[in-house]
């Protein structure tokens, strides 16, 4: 192949998991039951890419060398019930597991209590001020 880059590379890596990923991998085909409700399963994709590659020259002819990778996880959260013109989700993953999920869950508690420590540091500072 005379044409080989890392552009090339990364399209054919990007057309390929474009193939695998498309839309009815995320919000999945309804399912209707005998007695009318629907059933839309929902997952979570996500993916990465790397990419490398460097141009050279062998014996006064241009070369390239490259490498690329890619990953793809998909999870399924949750199925959208709809039931007599009312839709409600059912998750089947757990709450936050991981640190940093927790961490973002917490944030705001901890913004209230840091605000809170601050508030009190300045009205002591300045009950002092007043009293001299």
């Amino acid at each position: 192949m005379e044409n080989n880059n890392i552009g090339s590379l990364m399209d054919v890596t990007m057309n390929k998991m474009r193939e695998m990923v498309d839309v009815d991998t995320i919000v999945g085909s309804p399912i209707t039951t005998p007695d009318g409700i629907t059933i839309i399963p929902v997952s979570k994709v996500s993916y990465g890419f790397a990419s490398g590659g460097s141009d050279f020259t062998v014996k006064e002819k241009n070369g390239f060398g490259g490498g690329n990778g890619a990953g793809i996880k998909i999870d399924p959260i949750g199925f959208l019930i709809v039931k007599d013109g009312g839709v409600r989700m059912i998750n089947v993953t757990p709450p936050a597991s991981t640190t940093i999920d927790r961490a973002i869950e917490k944030a705001p508690e901890f913004i209230d209590m840091v605000d809170s420590i601050i508030a009190k540091y300045v009205d002591k500072k300045n009950s002092k001020e007043v009293q001299e």
